[in-house]
C-alpha cells in the first residue's frame, strides 16, 4: 500500500520520510493521476478540516476513490461533536487521572503525534485518544476542577508543530509508516493484493483460536495473496489500513470487539464477525424469538422477568436451564431442579438483566457443533460433556476450566437433519462465521444456540479438514474483498 502525505504547502513540510510522497492538497483533489491510484493510504495534514475546506475535500475524495484517508470524514465530524467529546471524557476518565494526577497546574495540553507523546508516561493516554479520534496530529486540552477532564480536542496544523518536537514527530511517523507498531506475524510484507487484520487478545483465557490456529490462518491467507497481521485492542486507529477484519477474540456488545466491528464496517472493510451478528448472537432473547418465529426445532423456552417467575415450571418444567441473555462459554447458565432453586437462581440472574431465558433441560452425551460460513457448513464436531457435568465446560474447585472431549466428524457423516437445522438457523443471523449448537435426542433435533465467534482451534475443529479449513475461511475473505474493490472501481 503506497502512502501519500497531503499538505497545503509541500515546500513547508518540515520532514522527509523515506518512501512517502508529499503532495499538495490542490494537486490531490484536482490532478487526474491521483484518481487512478489504487491501494493508497492518505495522511491528510492540511491546516483545516472545516466543512468544504481543502482539508475536508481531501478526506472526502480519498474515500470516494477507495483510498484510505486519515482522518476519515467520520473522524473529522467526531472532532467537531460535543457529544463525542463528552463520551471520550467519560471513557478516558480513569486513564486521564492516571496520566495527569501528579501535575501541579490545573490546565494541561497534550500533543499526540501518531498516537504518541514525547513523555513516555503519557503514551497510554495519547494512544487511547488516537484510537478514539484517528488523526495524525492532535492537541488535547485538559482542565482540573474536582478531577481532570478532557475540555477539547482538535487537529494540530503541521506548521504549528514546535521545532523541538519535529525530530520526535519524524521518528514516530517513520515507525508508523513502516508498520513497526503493528502486532504482526513476524514476516515482511510482500506483494499482497489485500491486507487482513486478525483481532486477538493474547491474555484471554478462553480464546476462540489458539496460537496454532492463528498461525494457520496467516499462512492460508498468504497462499491466497492476503497479508494477515495480528492486532490487539491498542490498534483501533489502524483499522483503515486494512481491507478486512477477522475477529478472533470473544465478542460482546458492550466491549471493544463490537467497537472494532462497527468501525471496520463503517470504513468499508470486510468484517467477520459483523456488528449485526454480534448483536443478534450475543442475546438469547433474540435467538429464542428467531427460532420460534421460523419454526426451527429448539427446547421449550420461556422469557422470564420478576413478575412471572412462578410461571416458569408451567412452561418448561423441571429440571430447567436458566440463562442470562448475554451468557457465553457456559457462564451465566444454571440448572434448577426444584422451585426453591429456581427462585434463588432466577433472582440472582435478574440482578444483572431485566429478562432471563428459561429452557427445558434436554440431556445428551454430547452437543453437535456445526460451523457455518457464508451459508454453508464448514465443519462438524461432537462436543462431549465435561466429566461428571451436564455442560461441555465446568469450573473445578481450584478455579480452572475443564472441557469435555472434542471429536471432529466429516460433514457427510454427520446427521443430515442436524447439519440442515444448523445452516437454516445461521441463515437467519447473517452470512458470517457461526457455531451452531444442536442436540439430537430420540430422533428430534434441537437448536440450542447460534454463536457468532465459534472456536476454531488447531488440533480440534480442524482435525478433518486440516489446512483446507483455514483456506476456506480465507477464500471467503478474498472473494468479498475482491467484490468490494471491484464495486469501488466501478463507482
Amino acid at each position: 500500500m503506497s502512502i501519500l502525505i497531503v499538505v497545503n504547502s509541500p515546500d513547508k513540510w518540515p520532514l522527509h520520510v523515506p518512501g512517502v510522497e508529499v503532495v499538495s492538497a490542490r494537486g490531490y483533489v484536482s490532478e487526474a493521476r491521483f484518481s487512478d491510484l489504487r491501494g493508497v493510504k492518505v495522511f491528510n495534514l492540511c491546516k483545516s478540516y472545516r466543512y468544504q475546506s481543502l482539508g475536508y475535500y481531501v478526506s472526502l475524495l480519498a474515500e470516494a476513490r477507495g483510498h484510505r484517508p486519515m482522518p476519515s470524514i467520520t473522524t473529522i465530524q467526531d472532532l467537531k461533536s460535543p457529544a463525542m467529546l463528552r463520551l471520550a471524557a467519560d471513557d478516558l476518565e480513569e486513564t486521564i487521572e492516571e496520566s495527569l494526577g501528579r501535575i501541579g497546574s490545573d490546565e494541561f495540553t497534550l500533543s499526540v503525534y501518531f498516537g504518541r507523546n514525547l513523555a513516555r508516561k503519557h503514551d497510554r493516554l495519547a494512544l487511547k485518544l488516537f484510537n478514539l479520534f484517528p488523526a495524525p496530529l492532535l492537541r488535547a486540552e485538559f482542565v482540573r476542577e474536582k478531577a481532570w477532564t478532557l475540555r477539547s480536542i482538535a487537529p494540530i496544523p503541521v506548521g504549528d508543530v514546535p521545532a523541538e518536537h519535529r525530530p520526535f514527530l519524524l521518528e514516530v511517523a517513520q515507525e508508523y509508516f513502516a508498520g513497526r507498531r503493528r502486532a504482526g506475524s513476524g514476516v515482511g510484507r510482500g506483494t499482497s493484493r489485500f491486507d487482513l487484520a486478525i483481532l486477538h487478545n493474547p491474555e484471554e483465557d478462553a480464546k476462540p483460536s489458539n496460537q496454532g490456529a492463528l498461525e494457520k490462518f496467516i499462512r492460508a491467507a498468504r497462499e491466497l495473496g492476503i497479508e494477515a497481521d495480528l492486532i490487539t485492542r491498542d490498534d483501533y486507529a489502524r483499522l483503515a489500513e486494512f481491507d478486512g477484519l477477522f475477529i478472533r477474540e470473544t465478542t460482546k456488545v458492550n466491549h471493544h470487539t463490537y467497537r472494532f466491528s462497527r468501525r471496520a464496517a463503517a470504513e468499508g472493510l470486510v468484517v467477520i464477525d459483523d456488528p449485526e451478528s454480534i448483536v443478534r448472537c450475543s442475546n438469547k432473547v433474540f435467538l429464542a424469538e428467531m427460532l420460534e418465529r421460523h419454526d426451527i426445532g429448539h427446547p421449550r423456552t420461556f422469557i422470564a422477568h420478576k413478575d412471572n417467575i412462578e410461571d416458569i415450571p408451567l412452561y418448561v418444567g423441571f429440571p430447567c436451564v436458566l440463562k442470562q441473555p448475554d451468557s457465553a462459554f457456559s457462564q451465566g447458565v444454571m440448572k434448577a431442579t426444584d422451585p426453591a432453586m429456581l427462585e434463588q437462581q432466577t433472582r440472582e440472574l435478574l440482578e444483572g438483566s431485566d429478562l432471563v431465558i428459561a429452557q427445558e433441560f434436554v440431556p445428551s452425551e454430547f452437543d453437535w457443533r456445526v460451523g457455518v460460513l457464508d451459508g454453508k457448513a464448514l465443519f462438524v464436531c461432537k462436543y462431549h460433556m465435561a466429566r461428571g457435568h451436564w455442560q461441555i465446560v465446568t469450573t473445578t474447585r481450584s478455579g480452572e476450566r475443564e472441557f469435555g472431549r472434542v471429536e471432529a466428524v466429516p460433514i457427510d457423516e454427520a446427521p443430515r437433519r442436524v447439519v440442515s437445522a444448523a445452516v437454516r438457523a445461521a441463515s437467519h443471523i447473517g452470512d458470517g462465521l457461526y457455531g451452531v449448537d444442536v442436540k439430537q435426542v430420540d430422533g428430534k433435533v434441537y437448536v440450542i444456540e447460534v454463536n457468532d465467534n465459534p472456536n476454531i482451534d488447531s488440533g480440534y475443529e480442524d482435525k478433518v479438514l486440516g489446512k483446507d479449513l483455514y483456506l476456506r475461511v480465507m477464500q471467503v475473505f478474498l472473494s468479498r474483498m475482491e467484490a468490494r474493490r471491484e464495486g469501488r472501481q466501478r463507482v
